[in-house]
């Protein structure tokens, strides 16, 4: 989803920069000999690295494994090659999941490993942690500009509508779509809905890493890219509902997982660098549900 939107809006946003996406039958990043040979024929300036196994609370659950190992080679093989072959800035995307469970609000980037993790998503956050260490590692010892982003959970038209593997905005949107198709009366939140939650429109995020690509080199190790407030999943499910149209009822399922029950990030840094996410909720779910139903058209 980010990647996408990175190449939708570069030629806007920065028209002088030729941006090479490869496509998976191209380059295996899960191959550390193909990520190798790519970085050697092909010379570049920079490397966003926005890949990874992603999926929402219902994934990381039943998967934990394939998110801690997958992650981890993905992120080992592009850092690491793009290091080898001296690529001098490298934009690395980790996720608010790297912080400590029911921590303090709002988290600042220093609080990186001073407390357990969520038990519900800890292996894609320990990959994630991993790779961001590595960065500032490279940094540190060969003065190279490799950056890790810390975003909150995205969202946009671009994300995996699916009930299993979907975002909580994603799924709920699903969810909320096919009760209203369907006429149901009911649809089911995880929980109270009560617990809080950050999202960020994906394409604010794309515009910010396309503005300080050339810049890199003055951006902290660790930045946080946030709203810089939250809503909880019940305020969420009713700004989807409203959206799509749907008048009917929420019933809570008290016994189903929901997470930490809140991790809102300080943006105060990023906002030295001209952060200042753009998107309101309410269009950001409007440019969502389109981007939604003209996937599920084709």
């Amino acid at each position: 989803m980010l990647g996408k939107a990175i190449l939708r809006l570069a030629p806007l946003i920065a028209p002088d920069l030729e941006i090479i996406s490869p496509p998976r039958t191209e380059l295996d990043l899960l191959d550390s000999f193909s990520v190798r040979r790519y970085f050697l024929l092909n010379k570049f300036d920079a490397v966003i690295h926005a890949a990874a196994k992603v999926g929402g609370i219902k994934a990381n659950i039943s998967d934990p494994i394939g998110f801690m190992t997958e992650n981890i080679l993905i992120s080992t093989h592009v850092i690491g090659q793009a290091h080898q072959a001296g690529i001098p800035k490298f934009v690395n995307i980790g996720s608010s999941c790297m912080y400590p469970r029911d921590y303090r609000n709002p988290l600042v980037e220093e609080d990186i490993l001073v407390a357990p993790l969520e038990p519900t998503n800890e292996g894609y956050a320990i990959a994630k942690i991993a790779a961001s260490r590595l960065c500032s590692y490279i940094s540190a010892e060969d003065g190279l500009a490799y950056k890790t982003l810390i975003p909150c959970n995205l969202y946009g038209a671009g994300d995996k509508f699916d009930l299993d593997q979907g975002h909580m905005i994603a799924a709920a949107m699903m969810k909320i779509h096919m009760a209203h198709r369907n006429g149901d009366s009911d649809v089911e939140i995880w929980g109270d809905g009560t617990v809080r939650r950050e999202f960020l429109y994906v394409d604010d995020l794309a515009k910010f890493i396309l503005s300080n690509i050339q810049t890199l080199d003055k951006l902290p190790p660790d930045l946080n890219v946030g709203l810089g407030y939250d809503y909880t999943v019940n305020e969420y499910y009713q700004a989807i509902a409203e959206v799509i149209g749907f008048k009917g009822n929420f019933i809570h399922n008290l016994d189903a997982p929901v997470g930490m029950t809140h991790k809102l990030m300080d943006i105060t840094k990023a906002e030295a660098f001209g952060w200042s996410p753009d998107t309101i909720l309410q269009d950001g779910l409007k440019e969502t549900y389109s981007g939604f139903l003209r996937y599920f058209a084709n």
